[in-house]
């Protein structure tokens, strides 16, 4: 057998499982975790947290995610009539990719000190107090009505929405060892392309409310969208649990700490200090991960806002190209959870990673080489790059967090990534997708995010070639059983 795979034959050993999680040294695992707790204990347990958090944690990024991609639904929203975004605000394409740019500027800087506060000030307070101020700022897009405005709403945003989905991953990291993250990264994550579909469904229906009460639809589509995460902010204040050591009682208790006294990130640890910002900073390793975050995230990024405009430039006009958004996100759905549900089964996260951001740049590749008038093929292209790039970004989260082992260390890592990632990354893909190259079917933007996504393939393999040897190094030069890097 393969001594790097975590993987047991037997799963009646699950309580006796191995704790892989990185260290600069080896270290062994307390052999009083074997016999702490029955296997079925342990599946009642994640049983329930999975029903306690899980459902709340995604319907927060569901919120976010159609709060920050709805004003790409806006953007062409009865554009037949002239009653789009963009033109009632008087913008011109290039200070509407301003707008959109600048919420990813605001999203960049305030990942590092949303995670911080997160853990100091209780997840539940601090989500709730994100999700209604994030709330309350979508619904003021709706009485925008100059581009200065939009950007300086949407800068206010993107400050806001920052600390959400870094957040929830820091989060499960209390909850979860690192071998069960990157299926619940997907779970929570997927909600991007259920929200992205969900959100050109709803634009069809709120495109036939064109001034209504003397206001153009998509003004009612952020003030009808808004709403909901100001309101459901009491419910995560007061429903969401923050620590599995506050929260869970009796024998589900002492099973929770015994599961995670090795690796997962703990409640009584010390926040972050200067040296652990140093040696975090200084893990050139990590810098891999960042990278591959940032290449994902030029398509990533470019495809959540621009999926509308591209369907209109494949023959689809208004109110229907709203509609055609639908499919692909909801094969990226699916995608997500299969691709991450295998990755934490077979610990391949890097393989994982590699093939599918293969697929989406295969996918954008053909888009490109295909004749401008293929309109169907294309879209069938859509479809593949769609669900290729947004499979690979649960596996890549969950093997970032399963590889760095300390408290502060995870909170600050996962920071990063999506700062430089999510945040950085993400403002290329605003300038990509070129409105006089509609009708020449978008090749910039296609032949970018190939070329991004076959980049993070190629980083994808490197770093699973570099654990791979360490792994074997560690087993030959230990002699305990070592805590390995995850695959």
């Amino acid at each position: 057998m393969d001594p790097n795979s975590t993987q047991e034959a037997d799963p009646e050993k699950a309580g006796q499982r191995q704790n892989n999680l990185t260290d600069t040294s080896p270290a062994t695992i307390d052999p009083a975790l074997s016999d702490s707790y029955s296997p079925t204990e342990e599946r009642l347990l994640l049983r329930h947290q999975d029903l306690t958090i899980l459902p709340l944690s995604a319907f927060i990024y569901f919120l976010c995610y159609l709060d920050r991609s709805n004003i790409g639904n806006a953007r062409i929203l009865n554009s037949s009539t002239h009653h789009d975004m963009q033109t009632t605000i008087g913008a011109t394409q290039h200070q509407f990719n301003v707008t959109l740019m600048i919420f990813q500027v605001g999203y960049a800087l305030f990942e590092v000190p949303s995670n911080i506060l997160l853990k100091k000030l209780r997840p539940s307070r601090w989500l709730a107090f994100l999700m209604f101020s994030w709330g309350a700022i979508t619904m003021g897009l709706g009485g925008v009505h100059s581009f200065p405005e939009a950007a300086g709403v949407r800068f206010l945003l993107g400050v806001f929405e920052a600390g959400l989905f870094p957040g929830l991953v820091y989060y499960l990291t209390f909850w979860y060892r690192s071998d069960e993250r990157s299926v619940r990264v997907a779970f929570i994550l997927s909600m991007a392309s259920l929200a992205s579909a969900f959100g050109g469904t709803i634009a069809y229906g709120i495109g036939h409310m064109n001034l209504m009460r003397g206001l153009e639809a998509w003004r009612w589509l952020f003030i009808i969208e808004g709403a909901p995460s100001c309101v459901s902010a009491a419910l995560v204040w007061w429903l969401l649990p923050d620590f599995p050591e506050e929260f869970l009682k009796g024998r589900q208790k002492d099973v929770a700490v015994a599961r995670l006294r090795v690796e997962g990130s703990k409640r009584n640890h010390r926040s972050m200090t200067r040296q652990d910002a140093k040696s975090t900073l200084a893990e050139w390793r990590l810098y891999g991960h960042y990278l591959m975050q940032f290449g994902l995230s030029v398509p990533f990024g470019s495809l959540s806002l621009f999926v509308p405009f591209i369907t209109a430039g494949l023959g689809y006009v208004d109110l229907q190209a709203q509609l055609m958004t639908v499919p692909p996100y909801a094969a990226a759905y699916v995608c997500q959870l299969l691709v991450s549900h295998s990755a934490d089964r077979f610990n391949a996260r890097g393989l994982h990673i590699a093939t599918f951001a293969s697929i989406g740049a295969v996918g954008f590749m053909a888009a490109a080489l295909l004749p401008p008038d293929a309109y169907l093929h294309r879209y069938g292209c859509l479809i593949v790059s769609t669900a290729g790039t947004f499979a690979s970004a649960p596996p890549m989260l969950g093997w970032l967090s399963s590889n760095v082992h300390t408290t502060a260390s995870v909170g600050l890592a996962i920071a990063i990534s999506v700062s430089l990632g999510a945040g950085i990354g993400s403002i290329p893909g605003m300038w990509i997708y070129k409105a006089e190259e509609r009708d020449r079917g978008f090749p910039t933007g296609n032949w970018v995010n190939a070329g991004m996504l076959f980049m993070v393939a190629m980083v994808a393999v490197g770093l699973r070639m570099f654990y791979g040897y360490k792994n074997r190094q560690l087993v030959r030069e230990s002699c305990q059983e070592a805590r390995l890097y995850k695959l």
